[in-house]
């Protein structure tokens, strides 16, 4: 909140505002709830989907379909087929951005029905949106802020912050006073807990105009990048598509003026030329590969939001992680305490008498509670004192066991300005034991100079350590004494106890992962609200700050201009202090580097983030719904570890839409070279328009739509991620297509001119019939040299069943049209001598042993080094 604003605030009377103020703000201001952005109406939306670059490929297939069915009197099934396939692609992409859209909702669904004000002099209950600018709201512990606010009255009041900034430590809050810094103490912001105290706020801003308000500005603003993947197939369709004309305009000029043919047969030849370059199962078997992996990872506890999202899990280079309840536990938690008879210890080894001592008196002047409803745990209090609770759970005792010895017969509650607690409790019948627990400096101890150097030797320790230092002391006085007499006096004397240490800590799966993120070429980066000491500390715990890394605070960072940020932003390892905005600008600074970057969060604040970040990632059981709302990814066992699967199930999935590209469009670039040449050696089409749709839809799609089952190479995260601009045809693919699409060529030139002129005399529909059957058969057989970059065995064979069924299918469908003299005549095929027979079946399996032997070539040219990525 602008701190000038806040200085100019008039306080309004206890009695609060009036009927008539409360009308007018609510007309000047309006009501308090979040603003959506507009959205595009349904048809601009269609259209977006339309304008799209493979879109564009299949409307432009579906005008040609079209035309020859108009030109030839009949044959609607390519513009049914076609069409119905651009219709699905467009009504897919409609699904996910009606799902995309959430968070700002539940956003708004943060608001709480109700809350309680004063006005007219009168304590009620209203609407929270009706909340106005000036208003007097009463909060207690458990109570959700309406509205961003200013402290009036309060009474040792907490609030959990933890959802705007990443903290895990409820902020105390002071009364309002504009000369007293920092002024964030003074404040209470909409969507924040209180976890302890009373008070009564001054409502200063609403709406759209609070802190919470502004994430939701930041997510109406916040656009998400094309996906790597989108932009390699629009690359990909781009080139085929100028290809496709081309070549239709080659052969429409080549048919004229070297076949002499009419300028009608010439525009039919170009057109079944540019049918055969568009594979119009492409964007099927893409968008059945991502649904089958959002499948494998709902099973591996990975909900994808966005169903692209899945590819481009598995090219991320960074994974910027808030560091509150996505590598921590969210649970503060006592990890070492010190004792003047044990020295440091680790909180988690059997516990000396001394500690027991220690733990006892903590966990007599504590007031926090955990507990079990439903089988969830269920907490009240202060996260400090929650962290004893723990502690003393660990060691199966409770604070109830220890007051049934020592009864709690007074409490001097803490607050923000003495910094401690005070606890009397009954030790016999005549004598009372005084527990003081708070901050070391705090503590009014015995001049005991040895102890209490040795305990600031810890002390320091501790903080190095980033640990929270939490310090008790006791001392024994009269029965018949009234601590609530002179407080200050009770207080005076202690004997030190001892201290403890307490951190967020790591959650326990997550060194390994980032250790395994950083061996599949990731670097992990932390993003977090906490202090600068903490977030060091635990980065350097976990693995992600290294002596080559750097630490950066937010207020350094504000003092950056984006491309300084760019410039160093890969020596950074750890961002602390940060807002929102900064998140933002992490994100899109690596993204300027031409990084794909996902982001992991669990708080409002994280969601604008989660959404400018390729792969938004949201924590399933601590996060909130606004960051799940934004994310594309979400972990339904909060486990950083569930990256890492998810970042290998990715690569899995792309991996296999690179063999779906290498099996489709090999063979459709080999049939344009296939009707090119038989038009410059003077043979005429060698195919016609129907028969090769067929080839396209039914003999590559079939088989097409089950290589998403295969699964991952063995080494798929031993490699570096592919690069956000790295062609689809990179890493050996374009080679492997090239192979291909020249064997084909060969092949069916080959065979062509077999059935036509030596086995035939110049029997046409002989040779297309062959071409037919070893480009479609061979086609779908060669799948089992592309679906393995490892040479075949019997083993990889099996490994697929629903693709051998598959193909299976598609081969007896083809033989069937060919074989079968009632519906080959209804494409142009003829019966075949068994001649032609044999050498189309040995034909068949050509393009397999080319592939087949070209691996091991490879394999023996590197030296038995495999680059599956390829």
């Amino acid at each position: 909140m602008n701190n000038a604003k806040l200085s100019k605030i008039n306080l309004t009377p206890k009695s609060g505002l009036n009927a008539t103020e409360v009308a007018a703000r609510l007309e000047e201001f309006g009501v308090n709830e979040l603003i959506a952005s507009r959205q595009p109406p349904l048809w601009r939306k269609i259209w977006q989907h339309l304008s799209d670059v493979s879109s564009l490929v299949l409307l432009f297939a579906v005008g040609l379909a079209t035309y020859m069915a108009v030109a030839q009197g009949g044959g609607w099934m390519k513009t049914i087929v076609i069409g119905a396939i651009l219709i699905i692609n467009v009504a897919i992409g409609l699904y996910q951005e009606a799902s995309a859209e959430k968070a700002l909702a539940a956003l708004k669904s943060m608001s709480l029905p109700t809350t309680t004000v004063r006005r007219d002099n009168v304590t009620q209950t209203i609407a929270a949106e009706q909340v106005v600018p000036g208003d007097l709201v009463h909060l207690k512990a458990g109570d959700q802020v309406p509205a961003d606010a200013i402290v009036i009255e309060s009474t040792n009041l907490t609030i959990d912050e933890a959802v705007l900034t990443g903290e895990s430590v409820p902020v105390e809050k002071i009364t309002y006073d504009p000369t007293t810094e920092p002024l964030e103490s003074q404040q209470a912001f909409a969507g924040t807990a209180v976890t302890g105290g009373t008070a009564v706020i001054q409502i200063v801003a609403t709406g759209m105009a609070t802190e919470l308000g502004q994430i939701a500005g930041l997510l109406n603003k916040t656009k998400k990048r094309a996906t790597p993947l989108q932009g390699r197939l629009n690359r990909l369709s781009g080139w085929l598509t100028t290809f496709a004309v081309l070549g239709g305009m080659v052969i429409f000029g080549l048919s004229i003026w070297v076949q002499h043919q009419g300028v009608a047969d010439s525009l039919m030849i170009g057109i079944s030329l540019a049918v055969a370059a568009v594979p119009e199962t492409l964007p099927i078997i893409v968008t059945i590969s991502l649904s089958h992996g959002v499948r494998r990872m709902a099973e591996r506890n990975a909900i994808m939001r966005r169903v692209s999202a899945v590819e481009t899990i598995g090219g991320v280079d960074v994974i910027a992680s808030d560091k509150t309840g996505t590598l921590t536990q969210n649970k503060m938690t006592i990890t070492k305490y010190w004792t003047p008879k044990t020295g440091i210890k680790a909180a988690t080894e059997a516990v000396p008498a001394a500690g027991r001592q220690l733990m006892q008196a903590l966990g007599l002047a504590t007031n926090a509670e955990i507990k079990q409803v439903a089988g969830e745990e269920q907490t009240l209090g202060d996260a400090t004192e929650l962290a004893i609770v723990r502690w003393l759970a660990h060691n199966k005792t409770s604070r109830a066991d220890f007051e049934k010895d020592y009864p709690r017969v007074a409490e001097d509650p803490f607050d923000s300005k003495k910094k401690m607690m005070t606890t009397v409790h009954t030790l016999n019948d005549d004598q009372q034991l005084v527990i003081v627990k708070g901050a070391l400096d705090r503590l009014p101890l015995k001049a005991d100079s040895t102890s209490y150097t040795a305990a600031q030797q810890a002390h320091d320790q501790f903080g190095e350590a980033a640990l929270r230092v939490l310090a008790v002391g006791y001392k024994v006085m009269p029965s018949q004494a009234d601590p609530s007499a002179n407080w200050a006096a009770v207080n005076e004397g202690l004997t030190l106890a001892g201290i403890v240490g307490i951190i967020d800590p790591p959650r326990p799966e997550v060194i390994p992962a980032i250790r395994e993120a950083k061996r599949a070429g990731i670097k992990p980066v932390m993003i977090t609200g906490d202090h600068l000491v903490t977030a060091t500390a635990i980065a350097k715990d976990i693995g992600i700050l290294t002596d080559d890394q750097q630490v950066m605070s937010g207020e350094t960072l504000r003092g950056l201009s984006d491309d300084e940020l760019t410039a160093q932003i890969k020596t950074i390892a750890v961002y602390a202090r940060v807002s929102p905005k900064d998140k933002i600008r992490i994100v899109q600074a690596w993204q300027a580097t031409g990084a794909t970057v996902a982001m992991t969060g669990d708080g409002v604040n994280d969601a604008p983030a989660l959404k400018a970040a390729d792969v938004g990632i949201a924590m399933g059981i601590t996060g909130t719904e606004v960051s799940k709302g934004a994310a594309d990814m979400i972990l339904t066992d909060d486990n950083f570890a569930t990256i890492i699967a998810a970042v290998k199930e990715g690569r899995t999935v792309y991996q296999n839409i690179l063999k779906a590209v290498e099996f489709l469009v090999g063979v459709n670039f080999a049939q344009i070279f296939l009707m090119v040449g038989a038009v410059l050696f003077g043979w005429g089409a060698p195919l016609l328009a129907e028969q090769l749709l067929i080839v396209n839809v039914l003999a590559d799609g079939i088989p097409g739509f089950y290589i998403s089952r295969e699964p991952g190479e063995p080494t798929a995260m031993q490699q570096a991620p592919v690069g956000s601009d790295e062609s689809i045809l990179a890493r050996g693919l374009g080679r492997r297509l090239g192979l291909r699409a020249v064997t084909f060529t060969i092949l069916t030139l080959g065979i062509y001119a077999l059935g036509r002129f030596v086995l035939t005399a110049n029997q046409a529909t002989v040779g297309m019939t062959m071409v037919f059957l070893v480009l479609a058969v061979g086609s779908m057989i060669d799948i089992y040299a592309i679906k393995d970059r490892q040479p075949l065995t019997l083993a990889s064979l099996k490994r697929n069943p629903t693709l051998n069924w598959a193909l299976l299918v598609g081969v007896a469908v083809v033989i069937a049209i060919a074989a079968i003299p009632g519906l080959g005549s209804l494409i142009g095929l003829v019966a075949l001598p068994a001649s032609a027979w044999v050498i189309a079946i040995v034909g068949m399996f050509v393009p397999t042993i080319v592939l087949e032997l070209n691996k091991r070539w490879q394999r023996r040219r590197q030296g038995y080094v495999t680059d599956l990525a390829e």
